[in-house]
């Protein structure tokens, strides 16, 4: 079978009509964004049931304004596998995020499929069948696309009908869809899309703590953020992290000091984008201390919490392998440590249908209620009552 790629927007349209009624339709795309600050979109491959397409959002003139009304279609259930960064480029297209979701791979870990599973692991391990993946590294931008590199595209879709509707079957008789709607909704909330620079700065891995260090961080950060969305490359081609965190420790005041700073070459200290980048630090120093950022003060957990910790640990392991979830969908290390160390700590192990598989055990494992024993190669959870 030759396979097409839809290049007119007539064709897109009435593809797009074909599918409008389905029950679903399962997507995904092809993307380079190593060079652009902006993932540019170079396909989009989508399938359901007896219907399968790959757009080239590349083509002259094509409007895809037919499809991105498909992917707001409230009764039409859009299937992705691993969707965070496709839901970004639809957001940055449309300023929406599709809906309602299925991810696929969130669906492995409430299904107890594995922990942030891949694809092709999906299809090797629950179809039986083998991706050929050897056009994995193709640039998606390059026109012509072979037939071998189209049907690698397009198998990231097809295969994705049988998961789904395996999953679909699996969550009907776990009784678990309200698990995965839980986890759709936290991932297709608008704030995890929307960017501001000011707060671009919390992404920086930095040690510093002193506000007026963290005032000049925050705003030329926000300035780099700027500057690459305008010009559309990556933040690092603009000034690298290292380099904004020396600035933000030395705090420049004109283009011989900057110049001084690792990573800051004289044309850039004496150009366009420094002169930018000084009057982005000279506004934090003008800033008075009621403006600063302040890191909060991380709570002080108790001493000694480590081997409940660990205990916890057992216990989350156990009870996750007994339901058949993954553990990292109902707790992290930082949370143990917080149930550990806290009375009522506020994690979402200790709510909704965590708290029934895990939080109300964790609560009674550290009242002294339950306790752990090994059985051979087997833990077993020992129930001991009130003391």
């Amino acid at each position: 079978m030759t396979i097409k790629c839809i290049t007119d927007t007539a064709e897109l349209a009435a593809f797009c009509a074909k599918v409008a009624d389905l029950d679903y339709i399962t997507v995904d795309t092809e993307f380079l964004r190593e060079k652009t600050y902006y993932p540019k979109l170079c396909l989009i491959q989508v399938a359901g049931q007896e219907n399968q397409a790959i757009i080239d959002p590349l083509a002259d003139g094509i409007d895809l304004s037919a499809f991105y009304e498909l992917l707001n279609k409230e009764d039409l259930v859009k299937v992705f596998h691993a969707c965070r960064q496709d839901l970004e480029i639809f957001y940055q297209k449309t300023g929406k995020v599709p809906s309602p979701v299925f991810d696929t791979q969130v669906a492995a870990m409430v299904t107890g499929h594995g922990d942030q599973v891949g694809y092709e692991t999906l299809v090797n391990r629950i179809l039986n069948r083998r991706l050929d993946k050897s056009a994995r590294f193709t640039d998606w931008s390059m026109r012509p696309l072979s037939q071998k590199q189209l049907a690698y595209a397009l198998s990231d879709v097809t295969h994705l009908c049988d998961i789904y509707e395996l999953f679909k079957a699996e969550l009907d008789r776990s009784d678990r869809h309200s698990w995965l709607e839980e986890e759709m909704v936290s991932t297709t909330q608008l704030s995890n899309f929307e960017i501001d620079p000011k707060e671009s700065w919390r992404k920086i891995k930095s040690r510093g703590t002193e506000p007026r260090f963290l005032a000049v961080l925050r705003e030329v950060a926000a300035w780099r953020e700027l500057e690459a969305q305008q010009r559309d490359v990556p933040k690092n081609r603009i000034v690298r992290d290292e380099a904004l965190l020396d600035i933000a420790g030395s705090k420049p005041r004109n283009a011989k000091e900057l110049a001084k700073i690792r990573g800051v070459s004289d044309g850039f200290a004496e150009g366009k984008l420094g002169n930018g980048l000084l009057t982005a630090v000279s506004q934090a120093m003008a800033l008075p201390e009621s403006e600063l950022p302040r890191v909060p003060k991380k709570e002080r957990l108790p001493d000694g919490i480590g081997p409940l910790s660990d205990l916890l640990k057992v216990l989350l392991k156990k009870q996750s392998e007994e339901h058949q979830v993954a553990s990292r969908l109902i707790a992290n290390a930082s949370d143990l440590e917080l149930i550990a160390g806290q009375k009522k700590p506020d994690v979402p192990a200790m709510h909704g249908w965590r708290y029934e598989l895990f939080g109300r055990q964790a609560e009674d494992l550290k009242a002294g209620r339950l306790a752990l024993a090994a059985k051979g190669n087997n833990i077993k959870i020992i129930e001991l009552g009130e003391e």
